[in-house]
């Protein structure tokens, strides 16, 4: 099976809820021009990533589609991945993805590590999400993580054990400069984790990273797509606002697990009896 995907590698404004559906909008339009099934944005794409104190107020409701504005009309033969912070049924307020498929909300991911480390402080913002699913739409199966969620390494390969083909991290990943390097550091060591992912689980891994700037922090954008084999499939520009296009093709999933086998051969049992038991405290045979 092949479809096309697109990422809207777009600059958000804080709290601007009906100025980022424009855009959104916009986005939408030009990717479906460009062929696109799919068209992913960044994380928290709808609502921006600096809303500290502002996060209760522009919190969206799953069962209130009226924040989307024009975006569900939008959709019919596109599918739509967006970022928004959610309030959740029990007055929570996370981090989440939303997949929008003809005219309604199809799943949603909630962040389920939001860093407080460095320049992060989202867990005083956002609380966690507590669950990881594949979600099965009209080209197959996805896997959506946010993100820190990406740098967990039990969650892309509970993914793909669950049947995820694509893996894709929806991130605002913000600038820090180091060294003198020609290339941005924090863009080598995401391609390098991203190709790392690729090959071992045999899946394509989709990145989209914004870009611009919210309270003095930058976005670097970079977002990429890179391909079973752990070859980069397509890459965006450095900072400035993108949209690149690349086709999916399942048999490529296919040609590299059966090329490699070491994933079609992982032992999930094996990986769940000793996570329990190093959960329980217990003992390697060594140390018995």
């Amino acid at each position: 099976m092949k479809f096309t995907i697109a990422l809207a590698q777009i600059d958000s404004r804080v709290a601007d809820i009906a100025g980022n559906v424009r855009r959104h909008a916009d986005a939408i339009d030009r990717a479906r021009q460009g062929g696109a099934d799919l068209v992913v944005f960044p994380e928290l794409s709808l609502s921006g990533y600096s809303l500290k104190d502002a996060a209760a107020d522009v919190a969206i409701r799953v069962a209130d589609p009226r924040p989307f504005g024009v975006i569900p009309e939008r959709t019919g033969d596109i599918s739509v991945l967006l970022g928004c912070a959610e309030e959740t049924e029990d007055f929570a307020v996370t981090n989440s993805a939303f997949l929008i498929e003809e005219g309604r909300v199809r799943s949603v991911h909630r962040k389920i590590y939001p860093p407080t480390y460095g320049m992060f402080e989202e867990m005083r913002i956002f609380s966690p999400g507590k669950s990881v699913r594949t979600v099965s739409w009209r080209h197959g199966t996805l896997g959506v993580l946010i993100c820190e969620d990406l740098w967990h390494l039990p969650l892309p390969y509970l993914l793909a054990q669950e049947g995820a083909q694509v893996i894709i991290g929806m991130a605002a990943s913000p600038t820090r400069l180091s060294g003198d390097a020609v290339r941005l550091r924090q863009a080598q060591v995401n391609s390098e984790q991203h190709q790392a992912y690729a090959r071992l689980l045999g899946s394509y891994v989709v990145f989209c990273n914004r870009v611009g700037y919210e309270d003095g922090v930058n976005f670097w954008g970079g977002s990429e797509v890179i391909g079973p084999n752990g070859d980069t499939v397509v890459r965006a520009k450095l900072f400035d606002e993108d949209m690149v296009f690349a086709e999916i093709d399942t048999d490529e999933v296919k040609r590299a697990r059966r090329q490699s086998r070491h994933f079609l051969d992982d032992d999930l049992g094996l990986v769940l009896r000793e996570a329990k038991r190093i959960r329980r405290g217990g003992l390697s045979q060594l140390g018995r």
